[in-house]
């Protein structure tokens, strides 16, 4: 009888140790809800589960072993960030830098993938060491306010430059270089039909706009006959897929990043992972109204915690982890402790054991996705002051040259190359930081060796 009375209560004390580690008192919530905002993160940020193996596929990688490392990482990274710094972050490879990776570096700049993950990997070691020594802080505010939100808005064209090109909407043209794709193709429509519905999806303000738009997408598909149709059980849930392929590549690369090519690539590796993560941080931490006396709490353990995941996403065999700045879509669902992100993280772990959704998930299925992503990152060009020429020059020249050149890091080094040139014009050369203009002869000599 008194073991039987007794039972009753033990999940009480374990949820009020839960509660206790996590601050739910403090922070307004309850395990119910944040099991409700760490399972509408997932869905909010799930497109990356298909969209980054197929990118970086076209680097030559092994779909498979990036599918496995995209959710082990999105696993490591998220409960190190709700261990950590209690904060309802998830984590995952990042936007942006996978297709920097894929296209920029290994098919552009001709860098065996093996090689760009030890770039990774260095890229989050650095990213490590300056935040723990705290000169993260000197490094972010040497870099003016108007070339962070350009790199950002950069970032969101040439990833939307992507999905049009791989969903068949813009292909290439001798006369034009690009020109509108042919729309009377049964792949191009199915692009523009999942376009369609994620726009209305995310218009109406639907959580997990993007996957579920690539759900309806991959169905629409199938029922016209241009993606296989699963015949048995085994084509949507088996094991996870190995990592052998990619596990471990990132250690045995190291000889070959010592160049000033593969130096450029661990500089823009590690400045676009540090704006990102910094800027959804503070956003998020202000959504959550976790941001005190115009500080965020626990930002270095935060900043750790994300290059840790970058760091274990080299050696598992993906390019930079960055926290998603979708938390912002648990954080509205009443998320406000690191037990969301660790709720994500469980999700993510289900999700391993549908890997066969690859021959599902093509690129018209996951094109929209990164058409859409690129239209939310283009916001950052509000924050721009465009009437001041001196600011316009550079940012404008960050964004438009990503896309154009198809490389991320030739739209940061023309932004950080004319910063100073306008700025000195303008008769505000004091006003640059010292940082600045060591970068700028930086990616001079780079423009100077490359050609």
């Amino acid at each position: 009888m008194s073991t039987q009375l007794k039972q009753p209560h033990q999940p009480k004390a374990k949820e009020n140790a839960i509660a206790r580690f996590f601050d739910f008192n403090g922070l307004g919530t309850n395990m119910r809800t944040e099991f409700i905002a760490g399972m509408t993160t997932f869905f909010a940020m799930a497109y990356i589960l298909f969209v980054n193996p197929n990118t970086l596929a076209e680097a030559g990688m092994d779909a498979g072993a990036v599918f496995g490392a995209t959710a082990l990482v999105a696993i490591i990274g998220s409960v190190t960030m709700g261990l950590l710094a209690n904060y309802p972050i998830a984590l995952a490879p990042g936007m942006g830098l996978n297709a920097f990776f894929a296209y920029s570096v290994v098919i552009g700049m001709g860098i065996p993938w093996q090689t760009a993950l030890s770039g990774v990997l260095v890229s989050g070691l650095v990213f490590m060491v300056l935040t723990a020594s705290g000169i993260r802080e000197v490094i972010i505010n040497a870099i003016p306010e108007p070339l962070k939100m350009a790199v950002a808005a950069g970032i969101g064209l040439f990833i939307a430059f992507i999905g049009l090109k791989t969903g068949g909407l813009v292909v290439a043209n001798e006369a034009t270089l690009v020109s509108l794709g042919d729309l009377s193709k049964g792949t191009t429509l199915l692009a523009v039909f999942g376009l369609v519905v994620s726009a209305i999806l995310m218009t109406r303000g639907v959580k997990g706009a993007i996957f579920f738009g690539m759900i309806v997408t991959a169905i629409a598909g199938m029922i016209f006959g241009l993606i296989p149709v699963p015949t048995s059980l085994g084509e949507i849930v088996s094991a996870p897929p190995s990592i052998a392929p990619t596990f471990g590549q990132a250690f045995l690369h190291f000889d070959e990043i010592f160049t000033v090519q593969m130096m450029i690539v661990i500089l823009t590796f590690f400045f676009v992972d540090f704006f990102d993560t910094a800027g959804t941080l503070v956003a998020v931490a202000n959504q959550a109204g976790l941001i005190k006396e115009n500080k965020v709490p626990r930002a270095g353990r935060a900043l750790i915690a994300d290059s840790t995941a970058t760091v274990a996403g080299s050696i598992l065999g993906t390019s930079t982890t960055v926290s998603y700045v979708e938390s912002s879509a648990g954080v509205a669902a009443g998320g406000r402790s690191g037990m969301t992100a660790i709720v994500t993280a469980l999700f993510f772990g289900l999700a391993l054991f549908f890997s066969p959704l690859l021959a599902i998930i093509t690129a018209p299925v996951t094109a929209p996705a990164l058409i859409i992503v690129g239209v939310l990152m283009a916001a950052s060009l509000l924050q721009i002051d465009w009437k001041k020429f001196e600011y316009a020059v550079p940012a404008f020249l960050t964004v438009i040259m990503m896309p154009l050149t198809y490389s991320i890091a030739t739209g940061i080094a023309f932004g950080f190359l004319f910063y100073p040139v306008t700025m000195i014009a303008k008769g505000r050369a004091k006003e640059v930081h010292p940082i600045m203009y060591v970068l700028s002869l930086g990616f001079l000599g780079y423009f100077i060796w490359l050609h």
